[in-house]
């Protein structure tokens, strides 16, 4: 996944449109409780793991309310059911959802066409966040491991390409990756929560370089805070929401401070809670951001 392709120095309004949940915690068709990883398709429809719903909601542009299309049996471990969705991602060569059942610790697969077909793809892994690079293959993020695996179609058990050195702050390990990115060239992206930054690692590569943050948690321009949603645009600027911070920075390539695109340093009143969780934008570059404390799904349009 590539962003911003033609556009230098974006700028976004401060003022988000809620575009999906914001009526209240709850489970009707307007409303959402928790949610957590988003992806947008080409057309504007929002796809939303809505986590303590225990399902997947898609929202139609400028719709008012939500569809079930996974999880539309409640709570459980049936092929049926969901417990407590994590992540979802798109697979557009096959037509279908990747979906991170986080508590029944297993990747499963959704066709668009037929959505009563759930197929298991991964078993006995705490998933976390999921991606998937321009050969299919799907990479999760395993949050109990500290570590990030890459499964090709047909693998038993995948192959580690993050972490996986016990739980540290050292460039082999990780302490609770959460959200991931993988590039056009296999670089991985990964949001490194409990060490407050975004490593990325190259393919092939032993050890993590740190991208953002890593200067210990707090809120000034060079620091993260429990930091979740992360993507990439072509000249290789990252952006990341930073949960406790209320805010999402952007962090240039070899920089040793980030900006803040959207939210502001220290606000977080009542009128104005804003903590970004899951990132993803649209064919025209506005930015989408599930905030779980408030129930909802933002749309920050784009200036410029």
């Amino acid at each position: 996944m590539k962003i911003f392709s033609t556009i230098l120095d974006p700028i976004w309004k401060q003022d988000g449109i809620t575009v999906a949940g914001g009526n209240g915690i709850g489970n009707q068709s307007n409303q959402l409780d928790g949610p957590q990883g988003i992806f947008i398709d080409n057309d504007k429809t929002i796809y939303i793991a809505d986590f303590f719903n225990h399902r997947i909601v898609q929202w139609r542009p400028n719709g008012t309310h939500g569809e079930v299309i996974a999880g539309r049996n409640g709570y459980g471990h049936g092929t049926d059911q969901l417990s407590y969705p994590k992540d979802i991602i798109n697979d557009t060569q096959r037509n279908s959802l990747i979906i991170c059942d986080f508590m029944n610790r297993r990747v499963i697969r959704l066709s668009k066409q037929n959505k009563t077909n759930q197929q298991i793809l991964i078993s006995n892994i705490h998933c976390y966040g999921l991606a998937m690079d321009k050969n299919g293959s799907i990479y999760v993020s395993d949050s109990t491991k500290n570590e990030v695996r890459r499964w090709k179609e047909g693998d038993t058990n995948g192959t580690i390409v993050a972490g996986g050195n016990g739980k540290g702050n050292n460039s082999n390990q990780l302490n609770v990756p959460t959200y991931i990115f993988v590039d056009d060239n296999y670089s991985l992206y990964v949001s490194d929560m409990r060490n407050h930054r975004v490593m990325k690692w190259k393919k092939g590569a032993k050890e993590g370089i740190v991208v953002a943050g890593g200067n210990g948690q707090g809120d000034n321009l060079e620091q993260l805070s429990n930091p979740q949603g992360v993507i990439v645009d072509h000249l290789d600027q990252i952006y990341v929401a930073d949960f406790w911070n209320s805010r999402v920075m952007g962090w240039c390539k070899n920089c040793s401070k980030g900006s803040i695109v959207i939210g502001k340093t220290g606000e977080r009143n009542k009128e104005n809670q804003f903590f970004p969780s899951s990132l993803s934008c649209d064919i025209e570059n506005n930015f989408y951001v599930a905030d779980p404390e408030n129930n909802r799904i933002q749309k920050f349009q784009i200036i410029r």
